[in-house]
Order: structure tokens, then C-alpha cells, then sequence
């Protein structure tokens, strides 16, 4: 059964579950009737951070055009343009015990696409969530659902997996951020433009 967090609230993942090796983390979200007559296409993103809470190198930033990072340990499986259907709209795959030494922590974030020129932010999502699956039984160990109306963020930080002791852990952020992806990046230490 998995357990199901509130903004803040951490949990451990790999010590209450022993030989968790690999897991699916799955991106969810619906996009509510509006009349601006463009596409929402919302994005997932990762950022593989050191200890100073900032990526290494651009190799460290894992989307949609750079699926693969982590040497191999975190694969970003696609981009799903439109959102629809049940289930999860993005995945990440998250090799634990593969990810390099220097990675402490993993973000997850979401993003909308040209969310200024198309006039778009998280005011007009509803329904995203986080949620953590254990690659080899596909059992959902965690999940995060982001109840928070937000309104003027292009984009939110949903959650983050972080080494603590030898163990993984994660931690529900649901913090929001304007300026999109661009102010995602740059405060991750991404050189942007």
C-alpha cells in the first residue's frame, strides 16, 4: 500500500523496502478547459544535484532532449505532448544503486512548454502528482498529490530523492517557480541562453 505525503513530508525508500533497486518515478497531471486556444504541452525534467544542491554539468539536467544522465542511472522515457489518457503522462527510471557518488539529491520538476507566449501556468492544472513505483514488482510505494491551487508558476519543483545515511529517501516539495524552465535551470546552476 503505498503511503501517500503531504507537502514537506519525507519518507525513507530504500531502508523500509530492502532490495530496492530500481524504481519508476511517474508524472501525472490534467489540464483544465480554458479558451486560449493553444496546446498545453507540459514537460518533466530532472536535475541530478551535488552536495551543493547544483548540478555538475549539463549532462546533470535529464529531459526531454536529453533523456539519459547520471552515466546511465536516470532515463527519462518520453515526451508526452498532450496529457491525456489515465495514468502516468511522463516516467523516469531510476537505476539507485547505479546513480554516481556525487549525485545526492535527484529533483523532479514540471514545466510548461512556452507557457508565456501561450498564456499558461499552473493556475490551469489540476490533478498532478508524483509517485514513486518499485521497478521490479510495480507496486507504487509513494505518492505526492499536489492539492495546492497554484496560479502564476510556469513551473514546480514536485519532489526529490536524496541520499541520507547509505539510504534513499524522498522528500514532497510541491514549490512553485515563475519564469519556467529558464528560472528552473539557473537556479539549479544550468548556464541558460
Amino acid at each position: 500500500m503505498a503511503i501517500s505525503l503531504s507537502k514537506g513530508q519525507k519518507v525513507d525508500l530504500t531502508k523500509t523496502n530492502p532490495g530496492l533497486t530500481k524504481v519508476i518515478v511517474g508524472l501525472g497531471w490534467d489540464t483544465n478547459k480554458y479558451d486560449g486556444g493553444k496546446d498545453f504541452d507540459l514537460d518533466t525534467s530532472v536535475f541530478l544535484l551535488g552536495e551543493n544542491g547544483k548540478v555538475g554539468s549539463d549532462s546533470d539536467f535529464v529531459f526531454y532532449n536529453n533523456t539519459t544522465g547520471g552515466n546511465g542511472s536516470v532515463v527519462h522515457t518520453g515526451d508526452n505532448r498532450t496529457g491525456e489518457g489515465s495514468g502516468d503522462d511522463e516516467q523516469i527510471s531510476v537505476a539507485l544503486t547505479q546513480v554516481p557518488a556525487g549525485t545526492q539529491r535527484i529533483a523532479f520538476a514540471i514545466t510548461i512548454h512556452e507557457a508565456e507566449e501561450r498564456n499558461q501556468n499552473f493556475g490551469q492544472v489540476s490533478n498532478a502528482y508524483v509517485r514513486i513505483v518499485n521497478a521490479a514488482t510495480n507496486e507504487e510505494l509513494v505518492r505526492f498529490d499536489l492539492g495546492e491551487d497554484f496560479s502564476i508558476e510556469t513551473a514546480l519543483v514536485v519532489g526529490e530523492m536524496y541520499r541520507h545515511n547509505g539510504e534513499w529517501k524522498f522528500n514532497a516539495i510541491g514549490s512553485g517557480f515563475q519564469g519556467g524552465l529558464a528560472a528552473l535551470a539557473t537556479n539549479f546552476g544550468l548556464q541558460v541562453g
